[in-house]
């Protein structure tokens, strides 16, 4: 069993208030739910309107769908580069036999 977990850093320049943040934050959050069944959420940044940092978990059978997971939150981050810009992201893969 593999265990991934991280955060994503992100900017939202085009956000003028907190609903304009909660909208485009929610929107990627159904997304990568929808995608895969995964754990995450904003985990810091909740009183500021252009910043937020995203938490994530996810258990795996393999070590390639681990990393298939984290590929595909990086592609959906990255379809919303016109609303908000990635400042850093960071991810961990842990084996448990």
């Amino acid at each position: 069993m593999y265990v991934l977990y991280g955060n994503a850093d992100i900017y939202l320049p085009y956000s003028s208030s907190l609903k304009d943040k909660r909208q485009t934050i929610q929107s990627i959050i159904a997304r990568i739910r929808k995608r895969f069944n995964i754990s995450i959420c904003e985990v810091d940044s909740h009183d500021l309107w252009q910043r937020s940092t995203l938490g994530y978990a996810a258990a795996c059978a393999s070590y390639s769908s681990a990393n298939l997971i984290i590929d595909s939150i990086k592609n959906t981050l990255e379809q919303y580069e016109d609303q908000c810009e990635v400042t850093s992201f960071r991810d961990e893969i842990i084996n448990y036999e």
